[in-house]
């Protein structure tokens, strides 16, 4: 079976699915990381030298490898990877797939994000909370609709990390 955590950038999808798939004693892998390791560069370098559209048709091809897997793996998705190429029909068409959303309340998306915005090519360039908060409610607006085909919604605001999981474990059993 894969398990994938969908939901917006700074939701927690790599630090609950690493948990996650340790508890499950399954596979992890963040997407990103995956894209780094193949393309042989940083997301950002990828975003400045090749655009964004290079690097969403290569999350497209990179996802179809990974959810080809017959391995139990814990995959972690890219805020935007499922609102491009066909990406979310992939998922909830494929029945060893379980999805995942996290949601988390705007205000704390914005607050995780906002000290971390360097490292992230889509708000590196928003220099106060108030222009994230904005970005971020625009954006969500746009991908909610991809988001809410998960088959499972978590609701993640003011959980602690432990109570995260056993949400998420108790749909896996």
């Amino acid at each position: 079976m894969i398990i994938v955590l969908l939901g917006y950038m700074g939701s927690g999808k790599s630090t609950l699915g690493k948990e996650l798939a340790t508890v499950l004693k399954y596979s992890f892998l963040d997407i990103d990381d995956y894209i780094i390791e193949k393309e042989k560069a940083s997301i950002s370098d990828i975003f400045k030298k090749k655009g964004e559209i290079y690097f969403r048709k290569k999350e497209t091809e990179y996802l179809k490898e990974i959810i080809s897997s017959s391995k139990n793996i814990v995959l972690a998705l890219g805020g935007g990877t499922p609102c491009y190429g066909n990406n979310m029909n992939a998922l909830i068409n494929n029945p060893n797939i379980k999805s995942f959303y996290l949601k988390l309340s705007i205000p704390l998306l914005a607050k995780r994000l906002f000290l971390e915005r360097e490292n992230r090519p889509l708000i590196s360039h928003l220099n106060t909370e108030e222009d994230l908060i904005e970005f971020i409610g625009k954006h969500l607006f746009e991908r909610s609709h991809y988001y809410s085909q998960a088959q499972f919604t978590i609701n993640t605001d003011h959980k602690t990390q432990k109570e995260i999981l056993e949400d998420l474990l108790v749909h896996l059993i």
